[in-house]
């Protein structure tokens, strides 16, 4: 990650971006920008600032970066950032263009106003370190060269709280692409079990429990098993436990993990096939959000659990047209083996009401392409019976810059999931794919029904391109969203 800082007084820079905000409407071409008040740069830059903002006619709208090269003077290059509204939102943007734009330097300083708030650094610093994520395996490849970003500030004081916030976030963030981008012929449930267990080793307050397939088995998780039983890598169950002394609310954070998913016997094209990587993007994200919050140090109980599968086609898989019995008892018949995600949570989710019995369960899950059909790329479908709850969530991922929506939980859609030889249909062809997936696994959650929360985010899991704070790949969505989150729980 780039190493960002917090200074009140840079030596001269040798590239120095300075913010700039739309100041209103003009006639003509002319856009009427504005330099942000108390910048802290010498009055001769400041004047010269200003007049290349309105020379390279402006608008100052957020992620809009102008480059400005000045030869034997101090600083030799000036960068004009766009912050829009001035918004956390906007100084993240403009901290994810800034990142791009000076990708080729080796250090960038960025002057803020004196009375910047708190959310101007935090949307700053976690643009510039979310922006600048590259994934490699090997050394081959173009790195950026940028590798420190002072933020010129009038008290660094007063910031470092948020900053260690951003970079918790951000780091957490990068660990959740790391994982889903980690091509399926190195990860499978053994080696994701092993990566949580790497990174939460000698953590205070963290408790780590892997189940093993003969574990799962004693204890009647027959939706984990059944999905695995195709592989030759075996199932996993991760339970890890953050439990701070004296937290007054519990949350229990379920993850799809499939590994990589051929769809089984309904095996998939090849197309459709390709990113199947990404298919455990929901546990990935509920164990950064949980190590996250350990790092943050939050005072509420997170328990994470990541039911971990390969979706694998061999004489062991199991077929559609199978019954299977989940955690505690409740059977399901299968007549589609590509969806699968939703059989390893139904195991998950009625462990959690039965043995857990926290006070808030919520799952995320890569769980249907429906999710892309009715939202698009960069939207997660959330489901739940709760109006507060469901707010306060989308208000939090909001917050953190993602972005949900919430889908209803239509009554006469229940009747499809009656099956005639089991308690349940798991996938039935009748209705909306993301709306029967979302009911389907509300059967599991118990006592917790009025308390649960279900986001489909098998569409914004992915970007195809480099956009704002997104690099190409997985996006390590839902981090940030259920960081803020768990942070309002407190």
């Amino acid at each position: 990650m780039l190493a960002i800082r917090l200074v009140s007084g840079p030596e001269r820079p040798d590239s120095l971006a300075l913010p700039i905000r739309p100041a209103g409407t003009a006639e003509g071409r002319d856009a009427l920008v504005t330099l942000q008040a108390g910048l802290p740069a010498p009055d001769d830059v400041l004047a010269e600032a200003a007049a290349l903002a309105s020379a390279a006619r402006a608008t100052g709208r957020a992620g809009e970066v102008h480059v400005h090269l000045r030869p034997g003077r101090a600083p030799g290059r000036l960068l004009l950032a766009g912050v829009g509204a001035g918004d956390e939102a906007g100084w993240r943007a403009a901290g994810a263009a800034l990142a791009r734009a000076a990708r080729d330097e080796t250090h960038l300083t960025v002057g803020l106003p004196g009375d910047a708030p708190a959310e101007a650094v935090r949307g700053l610093v976690e643009g510039l370190l979310l922006a600048s994520y590259r994934f490699r395996l090997t050394e081959a490849g173009e790195r950026p060269a940028l590798a420190g970003v002072d933020v010129l500030v009038t008290d660094p004081s007063r910031y470092a709280d948020v900053l260690t916030a951003a970079e918790v976030t951000a780091r957490m963030t990068h660990l959740a692409r790391d994982l889903t981008n980690t091509p399926s012929s190195v990860k499978n449930p053994q080696w994701f079990a092993e990566q949580v267990e790497s990174a939460a080793a000698d953590q205070p307050d963290l408790h780590l429990r892997v189940r093993q397939p003969d574990e799962l088995a004693a204890e009647g998780f027959g939706g984990i098993l059944a999905v695995g039983g195709g592989s030759a890598s075996g199932p996993r169950l991760v339970e890890l436990d953050w439990r701070p002394a004296g937290a007054r609310t519990h949350v229990v954070l379920v993850g799809k993990g499939i590994t990589f998913d051929t769809g089984g016997i309904s095996i998939k094209p090849v197309p459709a096939m390709k990113l199947m990587r990404k298919d455990m993007a929901g546990a990935a994200a509920v164990v950064a959000a949980t190590l996250g919050a350990a790092a943050l140090r939050l005072p509420v109980r997170v328990t994470t659990l990541a039911p971990l599968a390969e979706n694998a086609v061999s004489g062991s898989a199991f077929r559609p047209g199978d019954v299977v019995s989940h955690y505690g008892g409740v059977t399901s018949e299968t007549t589609n083996s590509d969806a699968e995600g939703r059989l390893v949570l139904a195991d998950a989710l009625a462990y959690a009401a039965a043995e857990l019995r926290p006070d808030l369960l919520l799952d995320l899950a890569t769980l249907t392409g429906a999710n892309a059909v009715a939202l698009g790329k960069h939207t997660g479908a959330l489901y739940s019976d709760n109006d507060e709850l469901a707010a306060d969530l989308l208000a939090a991922i909001d917050a953190a810059g993602e972005a949900a929506w919430r889908m209803p939980l239509p009554a006469d859609y229940v009747e499809h999931l009656g099956s005639e030889v089991a308690d349940l249909y798991s996938a039935p062809n009748q209705g909306a794919g993301s709306v029967l997936a979302a009911l389907y696994l509300r059967e599991f959650t118990g006592d917790l029904r009025g308390r649960w929360l279900h986001i489909d985010m098998s569409a914004p899991s992915w970007a195809d391109g480099d956009a704002a704070e997104l690099s190409r790949g997985a996006t390590g969505w839902g981090v940030r969203g259920l960081l803020r989150w768990l942070g309002t729980l407190a």
